[in-house]
């Protein structure tokens, strides 16, 4: 289990933490993805043998508002 903490632009809300918290749980092998807005930053826990953190780029970076930095 890795645990790796990302920045996330374009979030200005507790809309916009809900849809990226959930896109990131939703993906396989996702255990649990925290934002914190002031910082604009998603912490994540995540098992490196099920999802990648280019796999997470694009689905957040999908949601069309967002984007990750990996």
């Amino acid at each position: 289990m890795i645990n790796k903490t990302f920045s996330v632009s374009g979030m200005k809300c507790m809309n916009c933490k809900a849809n990226v918290e959930r896109t990131l749980k939703a993906l396989p092998g996702v255990v649990e993805a925290v934002v914190n807005l002031e910082e604009a930053i998603v912490a994540v826990d995540y098992d490196e043998t099920q999802v990648t953190p280019q796999a997470m780029k694009d689905a957040v970076d999908d949601l069309g508002r967002f984007e990750m930095t990996i």
